[in-house]
């Protein structure tokens, strides 16, 4: 007898819909094809103690499994319920009528228990494109796939119940997940408070420009000035996440596995990897593709701390992702693209001993150790951070105040202002979004300058000798601090506050 189930496979962040053929015939031997790895493969072992376990049989006759289309490489052991169910059809031990307007996933355990499954949200999200009435997967990933509405999402905990389901002896309910409820829910209490950071005004002044811009940002300071402590707080001043924005993000740390028990991801993704990382961790890939670093912090924040002590090879495969804001990868088999359009917080300090060109420093550096050291960062890839901000120690009377500084909220809100600004200027732009995100010809748009700013521009890049890539990052965040303040051009201040943050290509900034 042939039966037809569907499954899913999830390739980059997509799902494509799998039509499992089971054919029972008369003879022995279990034949699987269409391009299985070596997990599906062994799924006739699990499938079979799991059968047995519920006091079902795995038939002693030839079956022949199919996985269509066949010239698509399929992965993971999410497949073992959808074969399952398969194998129990084809062999009329469970009735199949209602089979075929299902999408089946799920890991099974010997006792025929489910282990959660990676990409619910994409299979969830194809399920309904293609007019299925309804999702079963394992009870951990049902909150995730039920974002979607419009599909019947059903979380089963063992093949039991999805047996008793299709024999009409058991009635599954539904989930149901109210997006907007769970969209709405606010970080008014951050774990991470900018209230909690003494002093530093002018550097909390350069991450509400940066939040309200989208503009990556490096900090360049001696150990225990804050750096870290300020780049852990940047995400509590973002402004909070769209719907479209929070659906990617889900999807994305959802083919990635890490969103067990989670629905709708509401809180930006905050990333901060260890210098030891590799590139391809980075950016992602591998064997079985799975989005890198640079990926997962898409919506939010990446945060690189002690960014010399990267490989310079790793960094440097930042460069076209974050003009780009996305990362192809490209093998022989495949090619994957992952959205990556995050922004990018890096911290540093001046030298190997860790303090500026200061005799009275505990560890002192030459000026030649200290440019040694700065090298390990290339150009190229400065250029593309628009923020460079000096991070200097903070003096014992601020240390020992007892007035609390500005709440996270309340920098939020005028972040969120300048976004608004932002949308409605764009809004006629599918993939402009902030100002970060403009083009060349956008620049030239909505940064237009009055004589004044233009030879105060014109001054600074002779003087600096910038780049023509430098010259648009002061543009755009001029354009930022022009929207915090409301206004409508960029004024001379905007211009001269902007060239301020280019403390790298300032000669002898060290001194």
């Amino acid at each position: 007898m042939l039966v037809k189930v569907f499954g899913s496979a999830v390739f980059g962040v997509e799902a494509t819909t799998i039509t499992v053929e089971v054919n029972i015939d008369k003879g022995v031997g279990y034949h699987l094809v269409g391009l299985p790895d070596s997990a599906i493969k062994e799924s006739s072992y699990r499938i079979a103690a799991a059968l047995k376990n519920n006091n079902f049989n795995f038939p002693g006759k030839k079956i022949t499994v199919n996985m269509a289309p066949a010239d698509l490489r399929k992965e993971g052991s999410a497949y073992d319920l959808t074969l399952a169910i398969g194998i129990l059809a084809a062999s009329s031990q469970i009735k199949s009528e209602d089979i075929h307007n299902y999408v089946i996933m799920g890991e099974l355990s010997l006792d025929g228990s489910l282990q959660p499954i990676k990409g619910a949200l994409s299979i969830a999200i194809k399920a309904k494109e293609e007019g299925f009435k309804g999702l079963i997967l394992p009870f951990q990933n049902v909150k995730e796939a039920a974002i979607v509405d419009g599909l019947d999402v059903y979380g089963v905990e063992n093949v039991l119940q999805v047996i008793n389901f299709f024999e009409g002896k058991l009635d599954l309910i539904p989930t149901k997940v109210d997006t907007t409820e769970e969209f709405n829910k606010t970080l008014d209490f951050p774990e991470y408070d900018f209230s909690d950071v003494k002093g530093q005004e002018g550097i909390k002044r350069c991450m509400e420009i940066a939040a309200a811009g989208g503009h990556n940002i490096i900090l360049i300071g001696p150990p225990g000035s804050g750096k870290t402590m300020l780049a852990k707080r940047l995400p509590s001043i973002l402004p909070p996440m769209t719907m479209r924005e929070a659906l990617e993000t889900t999807k994305i740390h959802s083919v990635a596995g890490k969103t067990k028990d989670v629905g709708l991801m509401t809180q930006r993704p905050f990333r901060s990897p260890h210098h030891t990382a590799s590139s391809v961790s980075l950016v992602g890939g591998g064997s079985y593709p799975q989005p890198g670093e640079i990926s997962l912090a898409h919506n939010g924040v990446l945060f690189l701390d002690e960014l010399p002590e990267f490989k310079r090879e790793v960094l440097e495969v930042m460069r076209q992702p974050l003009e780009d804001r996305e990362v192809t990868i490209s093998r022989a088999k495949f090619t994957i693209t992952y959205p990556s359009s995050f922004m990018l917080v890096a911290s540093m300090n001046p030298s190997p001993g860790g303090y500026f060109n200061d005799p009275n420093a505990p560890v002192s550096s030459s000026p030649m150790e200290m440019q040694r050291y700065l090298s390990k960062i290339s150009g190229p890839l400065l250029d593309r951070i628009d923020i460079h901000i000096e991070v200097t120690p903070v003096p014992f009377e601020k240390l020992t105040e007892t007035r609390k500084a500005e709440s996270s909220v309340s920098i939020r809100e005028r972040v969120t202002k300048a976004r608004e600004i932002q949308s409605q200027r764009f809004e006629n732009y599918e993939y402009i979004h902030y100002n970060a995100q403009m083009s060349s010809k956008l620049i030239r748009e909505f940064c237009a300058l009055d004589e004044v700013s233009l030879q105060l521009l014109k001054t600074a890049m002779e003087r600096l000798n910038l780049s023509a890539r430098a010259y648009d990052r002061i543009l755009k965040v001029s354009r930022t601090i022009a929207d915090l303040e409301n206004s409508d051009s960029i004024q001379s201040h905007h211009i001269a506050e902007a060239i301020q943050y280019r403390s790298l290509d300032r000669e002898g900034w060290l001194g």
